[in-house]
């Protein structure tokens, strides 16, 4: 199992730490943990839940619909930009087939980006550094400074 946590306590650059993912199922809870016990030295001013439940959405999301022929990891990414907070995840496959859905109420799946959406106070996707898929989200006045 290939799992690398970054941390970067007083560092320079704006990444606060990083994580790369197997694309299997367990991968979503890791993630969870993970961000909540290395963002809790920061202390954030937003729900640390809310961050966790996007960021299993945004990581399910990449494991369900990242393609790739060769083996491929989901990169988890968290930064502090002034006093905001964004997360990135990164996954091979295609910038375009990132979409908001409107699911109807009997549908089983779909709610991903509608929750990020309804949480985070933005969000994006396009393509990422590392080649694929980057989908990221904005938390504002997380910091006072």
């Amino acid at each position: 199992m290939t799992f690398v946590i970054d941390r970067y306590p007083g560092a320079e650059s704006s990444r606060l730490g990083a994580m790369a993912l197997q694309p299997t199922p367990g991968s979503a809870p890791r993630a969870r943990h993970w961000f909540r016990k290395f963002i809790a030295p920061y202390n954030p001013l937003c729900s640390v839940d809310d961050c966790t439940l996007m960021i299993s959405e945004l990581v399910t999301n990449a494991i369900l619909y990242g393609q790739s022929d060769e083996e491929w990891l989901v990169r988890v990414e968290w930064f502090k930009e002034g006093t905001s907070l964004r997360v990135e995840v990164h996954s091979p496959g295609f910038p375009a087939s990132v979409r908001l859905r409107r699911p109807d109420t009997d549908d089983a799946h779909g709610r991903g980006l509608l929750l990020v959406d309804s949480i985070a106070d933005s969000w994006r996707s396009g393509p990422s550094r590392f080649g694929g898929t980057v989908v990221s989200f904005v938390m504002t006045d997380v910091w006072t400074t």
